[in-house]
């Protein structure tokens, strides 16, 4: 009994000065982790918004795009009266489609992301649209308006990959890229035609060129920027923007087609 009872009081004295060296005792009580303060979300005075607006020239040619041969998959061939290009330059009157343009640097602080889903459609087993831009944790909605069953496989390299069945008319894909990444190729393992890009951007001003090569990017604070251009076949550009309060500045990038 009397080694018992010094054993106790050995064990008991332990734990107290145990206590007391991490911060036991009425004085000190346990210091938790600071909770991480939330960035602020920084807000544009829209009687102070700046604008970039812009279009992408084509010098040259445009490489002539042949025709896409669904013969084996009579459930596309089918929606179309003639075998549609493949959509990799769409280029008229000298103007370049489906460049991505986004401001590159030059901001500062966190922005709203948008609540209104960014939408990608495969019809005719053609994703449109071919180009598509989206910000970190926005919701995009991938839909199926063909009579086939297709395969979305986005092939990201900072993001995660993966790789969803999707049949026909069925229900939409949701997904949020959680990281930035410019250019993601998007494929269908069923049809080896099927090419999109998903451009994912950790703030709200960017653009994809229109028909006309035409782009805006509105919304702005006043500041200097980098701005960059960026193509599936001709690569990128960048040129160096400064804006002030309500200022609008017209740009224009040009690539060669040879």
């Amino acid at each position: 009994m009397r080694f018992s009872r010094s054993v106790s009081g050995w064990m008991m004295a332990g734990l107290l000065a145990l206590s007391l060296a991490c911060g036991g005792g009425d004085d000190a009580g346990e210091v938790a982790d600071a909770p991480e303060m939330e960035e602020a979300v920084v807000t544009v005075d829209p009687a102070k918004a700046a604008t970039i607006t812009g279009k992408v020239k084509l010098d040259g040619d445009p490489p002539r795009m042949p025709a896409i041969n669904m013969s084996a998959e009579p459930d596309c061939r089918g929606l179309h009266e003639a075998a549609p290009p493949a959509e990799v330059v769409v280029a008229s009157d000298g103007m370049l489609q489906n460049v991505f343009v986004w401001v590159k640097s030059g901001l500062d602080g966190k922005f709203a992301v948008s609540d209104t889903p960014a939408m990608l459609d495969q019809k005719g087993c053609i994703y449109s649209p071919h180009v598509l831009a989206v910000q970190t944790g926005q919701l995009l909605k991938i839909s199926n308006s063909d009579p086939t069953t297709h395969n979305v496989h986005p092939l990201p390299k900072t993001n995660r990959e993966w790789n969803r069945s999707q049949p026909a008319e069925g229900a939409d894909i949701e997904y949020k890229f959680p990281r930035e990444e410019i250019m993601i190729a998007v494929k269908c393992n069923i049809h080896p035609w099927m090419r999109s890009y998903i451009s994912v951007v950790n703030h709200p001003f960017f653009a994809v060129s229109g028909a006309d090569g035409s782009f805006e990017i509105k919304g702005l604070p006043a500041g200097s920027y980098t701005v960059e251009a960026v193509h599936e076949r001709f690569g990128s550009q960048e040129m160096s923007v400064t804006l002030g309060d309500a200022e609008s500045k017209d740009i224009e990038f040009s690539y060669s087609a040879s």
